[in-house]
């Protein structure tokens, strides 16, 4: 599956969920996307409207956590 990563429209403190079962292949797919545009991408596994999946973010210069929209 090929999945387009839209990490040049997010901004600090924003981030965007993939839907997934194979967590660690997805993050590593989107990880190594995200290089390619920006160096401060980061991941987190979580269940998002009853599905799995992972969590990709820009950190907030002011804060670690992730703002989901």
């Amino acid at each position: 599956m090929v999945t387009n990563y839209p990490w040049q429209k997010l901004k600090p403190g924003e981030g965007f969920f993939v839907p997934t079962l194979d967590l660690q292949k997805e993050k590593e797919r989107g990880l190594t996307a995200a290089l390619r545009v920006i160096t401060n991408a980061k991941a987190v596994y979580v269940i998002r409207s009853g599905c799995l999946g992972v969590w990709f973010y820009r950190p907030s210069p002011k804060s670690s956590s992730p703002k989901q929209s």
